[in-house]
């Protein structure tokens, strides 16, 4: 429906229920700014418990009282270090799920942006550092938490819904007034956030004739390029949003040397590095070798969907590299392995009474 069509039947729908010409002149003022985004008109907190389907009551505790409405566990990161992921309960995740699906995915983001966007892979950040003189990486330190519920407010603000309606979406989408880890919206609303950097960057590198993606956090640059100057103008842009460069982890990367952006080797084909590959075929080894069980037992391997999760890497890295023979061997003797394995489950299940 277009903003006409949505006029006249929103004026015939007010005038039966009473509202005044001036009324009805302020609700659709009010709906074209929305329209006019492509986003769908809420006009106030009551009107979003209707769409997502549960109280305003319910709502106002999620917003209130948000440690309550989320799982807390903790990984671990290839440093070694802890990181803190935040799982929405299912209700809170739902709500999540339908700001995500109706609001935000109408927002577009950078084209610098290649993660967390429907329908484009890793690849489309890789392909545009093949072969270059240089690749110069940069990582954001503490990326979602440092996101804050204000700054979220405003991007639902300058959508055009109202100060109290965004408030609440922010309210609904942020844990202890920051972006949780785990959180269905959390990382397109950090596109969204992160947009006008990304302009600001772009802007600098086609001056200077530098190609530059952002993956989530990991900002790659790659071209002939005074790495210095780039990572000044970064950090500028980067520290008036309240952001910080994790020094430890910016690199430099000649064709002398192994080039990668996002753990991907990119100096001539695109390949996942050597160690990870190399992790993958030790388990494959000892898993052919001892068989599934005794390898879970040797390693200590309590994951309830072990094979699954071993499958997912293959299917990462021929998703880097389709043609690896080697690892298409792989995937076709675990699918085997687990087709084995689900037989050996329905076997043992009892029969019917």
């Amino acid at each position: 429906m277009d903003f006409e069509k949505y006029s006249i039947a929103f004026t015939k729908e007010a005038l039966k229920k009473g509202y005044t010409e001036q009324n009805i002149q302020r609700c659709l003022d009010y709906a074209k700014v929305l329209f006019s985004n492509h986003v769908p008109v809420i006009y106030n907190t009551s009107h979003l418990s209707e769409l997502v389907g549960y109280k305003k009551e319910y709502l106002n505790k999620a917003i209130f009282h948000t440690n309550y409405f989320y799982r807390n566990f903790e990984i671990l990161k290839k440093s070694g270090k802890k990181r803190l992921l935040s799982e929405p309960l299912p209700s809170l995740k739902e709500i999540q799920l339908w700001i995500l699906k109706n609001i935000l995915y109408k927002v577009p983001v950078s084209a610098f942006a290649k993660a967390y966007k429907p329908k484009v892979s890793l690849l489309e950040n890789l392909k545009f550092h093949r072969n270059q003189p240089k690749v110069f990486t940069l990582d954001l330190e503490n990326f979602f938490p440092s996101i804050k519920v204000e700054a979220i407010e405003k991007i639902f603000h300058h959508l055009g819904y109202s100060s109290a309606l965004s408030n609440m979406l922010a309210k609904l989408c942020c844990k202890e007034g920051a972006l949780p880890q785990g959180a269905p919206t959390s990382p397109y609303l950090s596109n969204l956030f992160f947009n006008s950097a990304d302009a600001i960057i772009s802007d600098f590198c086609k001056q200077k004739k530098i190609r530059y993606t952002r993956y989530a956090d990991d900002l790659s640059f790659s071209g002939d390029f005074d790495e210095k100057e780039l990572l000044k103008k970064v950090t500028e842009i980067v520290e008036s949003l309240k952001l910080r460069i994790n020094k430890s982890k910016t690199k430099l990367m000649t064709p002398d040397r192994r080039q990668t952006v996002t753990s991907i080797v990119v100096n001539e084909k695109p390949q996942v590095v050597f160690n990870k590959r190399n992790q993958l075929r030790q388990s494959l080894y000892y898993i052919k070798k001892f068989g599934i069980e005794e390898h879970r037992k040797h390693e200590n391997l309590r994951q309830a969907n072990y094979l699954e999760h071993l499958l997912g890497k293959i299917n990462f890295v021929l998703q880097i590299n389709p043609s690896d023979q080697e690892f298409k061997e792989y995937k076709t003797f675990l699918i085997d392995l687990k087709k084995k394995q689900d037989l050996k489950i329905k076997d043992a299940e009892p029969m019917p009474i």
